[in-house]
C-alpha cells in the first residue's frame, strides 16, 4: 500500500463534486462516496473486474481517499492511498504457497522424483516472476491514477 498526501485550495464538498463529476460517468469505473460523521468525506475508486483476465491488462488498483477540511477557510487535506486488488493478492500467494509446498513435500521425503522437482521448481519461478511483473505494473497504474486525479483537482 502506497500512500500520498497534498492539500487543495478548495472545500471538500467541491472537491468531492468534481471527483463524482469526472469519474462517476466513466464506464468501467467504480467510484463510491460516503460522507462521514466527522466532517470528511470518504471515496474509492477501481475499475470493474468482469472477467478473470481482465487482471492482466486493467488497471487493477483500488483507490482510497479521505478529504478532510483544514481548520484554515477553503482548504482541504486529501490522503490517498493506492492498494493491490484482492485478487492479485490472492494469486500470487496462492501460486507462491503451492510451489512452497512441493518444495517441502519434497525435502522432507514424501516424493523425490525428478519430475517434482522440476514442477515445484517451474511454480516458484512462475510465483516470484508475476509477482515482480504485477510490482512494476502497481507503480505504473499508481502514476496513472495520480496524474489522473492531479488534472481533475487541477493540483
Amino acid at each position: 500500500m502506497k500512500k500520498w498526501n497534498f492539500k487543495v485550495k478548495s472545500n471538500p464538498k467541491k472537491i468531492s463534486k468534481d471527483l463524482e463529476s469526472a469519474l462517476g460517468t466513466v464506464d468501467g469505473l467504480v467510484f463510491v462516496l460516503n460522507h462521514d460523521k466527522n466532517n470528511s468525506i470518504t471515496f474509492k475508486v477501481r475499475k470493474r473486474i468482469l472477467y478473470a483476465w481482465y487482471l492482466l491488462y486493467l488497471n487493477s488498483i483500488v483507490v482510497n481517499g479521505k478529504l478532510s477540511k483544514i481548520s484554515t477557510e477553503n482548504e482541504t487535506d486529501v490522503e490517498i492511498s493506492f492498494n493491490q486488488h484482492f485478487l492479485w493478492k490472492l494469486v500470487i500467494f496462492t501460486d507462491m504457497s503451492l510451489g512452497l509446498g512441493f518444495l517441502i513435500a519434497l525435502i522432507s521425503g514424501k516424493n523425490s522424483s525428478p519430475s517434482m522437482y522440476l514442477s515445484a521448481t517451474i511454480i516458484l519461478a512462475v510465483g516470484i516472476i508475476l509477482w515482480i511483473r504485477v510490482q512494476k505494473k502497481y507503480d505504473k497504474n499508481i502514476q496513472e491514477y495520480k496524474s489522473l486525479i492531479s488534472e481533475i483537482l487541477a493540483i
